[in-house]
């Protein structure tokens, strides 16, 4: 498959679905409240968090979905995909269930709402609990169709079903109802019918013909693999989750909503690496299977520092005019101070989080769940109390520096342990894939933001500089890469036979 074609496909549903995502929210809040958007906050947090019951059963059909596409037997694994499925839509159930008898003391013993009634905080959480049971089958659908290189249709499917959640919600709010009831009801009517248009999808690629039944075998073969990611995607997601769970109990949910609005911000760097790391995982199993391993290192390192070159900048940006980004997407001035002030360390963090994506691929590629699972381990152990009391003490500034101290120590050890096992001098290697266009970036957008300051101009022309600077910065940190430098002297070579 095209792995270029893969890319564009994968970084067009990202961009629009970050598009999307941040065209909606001013609405959410002129027509439900910051309070409420604090709720919609929590739902996407627990969203997340209900992850967890994947086990590692959509990472496990995504590996065996681009081993079988590689040898040319992808109708074998039409077994497995049955056989998760039928787990999968149980989940579904039981999801739905838990949160019908647990919305109550949710709403009661963990969040703090002021102006929101009781009854309709309880009513949204209930109806939390179908959206996410609705949702719950996508992921592993998704992963067939991305094992198999098949992004264009994935990211397809992603991008026609997004658009009509948000733009459909807004609607919702602004003809039919302004109330988080009517804005969750319509999320599940539109999670049930992407489960089952992405369901369509990935059978049709499958094209297994023979009469599907549950089969046990395939679990017992699969299980290792699949607890070792599911004890990673445990440990993943408290890293990623665990400021946002301790702060919906700690804060009141309008000061929630303005965390999850900077997490929102920052979370736009993942529009990047996500359809890069859903290219590179399956061709870096493709790869080991055929046993490429100078083009895997190759394209291991082109990963990283394609990946740096655009999220850094990206999270320099956020660093230095984070007040005003809040400011032009809400135009409100109380949520871009309380916003604006938390981003510096969480745009440094999420960076960071975003580049480890490859380092985790590899691995798993490698199928070599433990290492990373001994890692996370080690990192939490260490690291939650230090979450945990920055969180409380601090409040949403503290957390948004124990979540950069986090990935910062988690890029070191996990580089350390890939150098052990797989690949020699990688500290070394991602040191200088890393530092290069992190100090390149920081020192552009502090020249910058200095001579912007010193010439005095407003905000909004502020915020225009430093994107222009930050593009500039981007596309000098892609142009240093031998395929980028390659492409363009063969242009270069190509317009002067052309010239006169």
């Amino acid at each position: 498959m095209n792995l270029g074609r893969n890319l564009l496909a994968g970084l067009a549903n990202s961009g629009w679905s970050a598009l999307v995502g941040f065209a909606v929210v001013p609405f959410y809040i002129k027509y439900l409240g910051m309070e409420a958007y604090g709720l919609i906050g929590f739902f996407m947090t627990a969203q997340v968090m209900f992850q967890l019951l994947d086990m590692g059963m959509a990472p496990t059909m995504n590996r065996e979905v681009a081993r079988c596409s590689a040898s040319g037997q992808l109708r074998d694994a039409g077994k497995l995909l049955h056989t998760l499925a039928v787990i999968y839509w149980c989940i579904a159930t039981c999801i739905a269930g838990f949160t019908l008898v647990f919305a109550s003391s949710v709403s009661n013993n963990w969040l703090q709402a002021n102006d929101l009634p009781t009854e309709t905080v309880v009513n949204s959480i209930t109806l939390m609990g179908f959206v996410i049971a609705s949702r719950w089958p996508v992921g592993l659908y998704q992963s067939v169709l991305i094992g198999a290189q098949r992004q264009t249709i994935a990211s397809g499917i992603n991008m026609v079903m997004l658009t009509i959640s948000n733009f459909g919600a807004v609607l919702v709010l602004a003809y039919v109802s302004p109330t988080l009831e009517a804005f969750f009801c319509w999320q599940a009517i539109n999670g049930i019918s992407y489960a089952l248009v992405i369901r369509y999808a990935a059978w049709m690629l499958i094209q297994q013909q023979a009469k599907k039944k549950f089969d046990l075998e395939e679990l017992k073969r699969i299980w290792k693999f699949s607890a070792g990611v599911s004890g990673i995607a445990l440990t993943g997601v408290l890293f990623s989750q665990l400021d946002k769970v301790i702060l919906s109990k700690t804060l009141q949910l309008e000061e929630f909503g303005y965390y999850i609005l900077a997490s929102t911000i920052v979370g736009s760097m993942y529009m990047i690496v996500t359809p890069m790391f859903n290219v590179m995982y399956p061709r870096f199993s493709a790869l080991i299977a055929t046993h490429r391993t100078d083009e895997l290192l190759s394209l291991y390192r082109l990963a990283i520092s394609l990946a740096t070159s655009a999220v850094f900048p990206m999270a320099m940006l956020f660093s230095f005019y984070g007040k005003e980004l809040v400011l032009l997407w809400t135009g409100n001035m109380e949520a871009a101070s309380q916003a604006g002030n938390i981003i510096l360390f969480l745009a440094l963090g999420t960076a960071l989080h975003g580049v480890m994506y490859f380092p985790y691929a590899l691995q798993l590629s490698h199928g070599r769940t433990r290492l990373i699972l001994k890692n996370n381990l080690i990192l939490l152990v260490a690291l939650i109390p230090i979450v945990i009391w920055a969180s409380v003490r601090h409040g949403p500034l503290g957390a948004s520096v124990a979540w950069f101290i986090l990935h910062l120590l988690s890029a070191t050890i996990v580089n350390l342990q890939i150098q052990k096992t797989f690949i020699p001098n990688a500290l070394k290697l991602f040191l200088v894939d890393v530092t290069v266009p992190f100090v390149f970036a920081g020192l552009m957008a502090l020249v910058a933001y200095r001579l912007i300051l010193a010439a005095g101009i407003d905000a909004y022309a502020r915020l225009v500089v430093g994107a222009a600077t930050m593009a500039i910065t981007s596309a000098c940190l892609i142009l240093r890469l031998p395929p980028a430098r390659q492409r363009l002297y063969a242009r270069w070579i190509l317009i002067r036979q052309i010239l006169p």
